[in-house]
């Protein structure tokens, strides 16, 4: 469960007055005690105007948020431990990173897609690559002396980024940055691939050594019932199924024999469909059986804020490394928040099958679309 805190004239109010209390001439031991029930308070009315009811692993999350703000504000400024959240998809661990962020009365924070954090840092070491600490100017220029760091959706299928992600979270721990991570995964479970787990063993280890591993767990998956939350665009989509000719002139689409138009991403092109100020087209094919990469995604994100995507195959006859380029697209689309169409030939559920890891969390996030079919 994704969802952006609650728009209340009151309780925001409530927050600027809070964060007031911890300007200058706070008295000593006000940032502990008021930092803790700011994050207490922020949830129970963020919960309550949700009408959610909190689980047990989720109120010990909390609780332990809370710990994490009245040490951090505190008088005397300590560092706590950082923080994994893992479990299965739809438990409320972007619920709970999103709201800490939120209710955090310190300005030194950021909240970050791990696709998109990895994408910049990428660029940034590459643009200084003359210096003698590429990764250490990089951060410098990307965090601004943050003290809080929240990353999303944080996982590790390739053994290259891995590295660079031992470097990156020994960098982070050396600057006293507190992380928040959120992970489907446990630290074993990152990077399962048996050829490379073994090398990713020291950044296993590192994890739980610095930061306290909690799972949010929970019989339900709540995305179920993200159609409640009208701010949340991707969740106003549609899978249109079977595309028929008729289908697409009624909802105002191309038809499926559009002629496509070249597309400049970066220093290569794709193939487009459609074209219409912030609205663009593909086939699946042309941006998962290619050679694309999140930060193509994420460049096109800048640039379109409606996206159709036809032609979804059944993915378990797909290869792998197209179903991960799909789940990192779905990623993508869901965190930068964009309206999707996406056709196929099947009904959803029949289209999203395979085994590439984390398709768990496209079914739930697709999920969230409504479904138009036309009966044959």
């Amino acid at each position: 469960m994704s969802a952006q805190p609650p728009e209340r004239p009151r309780q925001a109010h409530r927050w600027s007055a809070l964060r007031r209390l911890f300007g200058k001439g706070a008295p000593a031991g006000a940032g502990h005690c008021a930092g803790a029930q700011a994050i207490r308070d922020y949830f129970r009315h963020k919960a309550h105007g949700q009408g959610y009811t909190l689980s047990h692993s989720q109120q010990r999350v909390i609780d332990c948020m809370a710990r994490q703000a009245g040490l951090l504000l505190g008088a005397t400024a300590q560092t706590p431990p950082s923080l994994y959240l893992h479990g299965a998809v739809g438990r409320g661990k972007s619920w709970l990173l999103d709201g800490f962020f939120q209710a955090l009365p310190t300005e030194r924070k950021r909240r970050l897609h791990f696709h998109e954090f990895f994408a910049q840092l990428h660029q940034g070491m590459f643009s200084h690559r003359a210096q003698e600490d590429a990764l250490a100017a990089t951060l410098d220029e990307l965090l601004h002396g943050c003290r809080v760091v929240c990353f999303d959706e944080f996982h590790v299928h390739d053994i290259g980024d891995a590295m660079l992600i031992a470097r990156l979270f020994k960098a982070l721990f050396e600057r006293g940055t507190v992380l928040l991570v959120t992970s489907n995964y446990p630290p074993e479970g990152l990077l399962p691939n048996p050829l490379y787990h073994a090398r990713f063993k020291p950044v296993i280890d590192l994890i739980n050594a610095r930061m306290q591993v909690m799972e949010v767990g929970g019989p339900h998956d709540y995305r179920s019932q993200a159609r409640q939350h009208a701010h949340q665009v991707f969740t106003q989509g549609h899978y249109v199924w079977p595309a028929t000719p008729a289908q697409r002139e009624r909802l105002g689409l191309p038809p499926h024999d559009a002629k496509p138009q070249p597309l400049a991403v970066g220093s290569r092109h794709v193939r487009a469909w459609l074209l219409d100020q912030r609205r663009v087209g593909f086939s699946f094919s042309d941006l998962c059986e290619q050679p694309t990469a999140v930060m193509d995604y994420l460049e096109l994100c800048r640039r379109f804020d409606h996206w159709i995507i036809d032609d979804l195959p059944a993915l378990g006859e797909c290869s792998i490394a197209a179903q991960q380029r799909f789940i990192n697209l779905i990623d993508v689309l869901y965190d930068q928040d964009k309206h999707l169409t996406l056709l196929g030939n099947l009904p959803l559920r029949e289209s999203l099958g395979g085994h590439a890891t984390d398709l768990a969390r496209t079914r739930s996030r697709l999920g969230q679309l409504s479904e138009r079919h036309d009966p044959a």
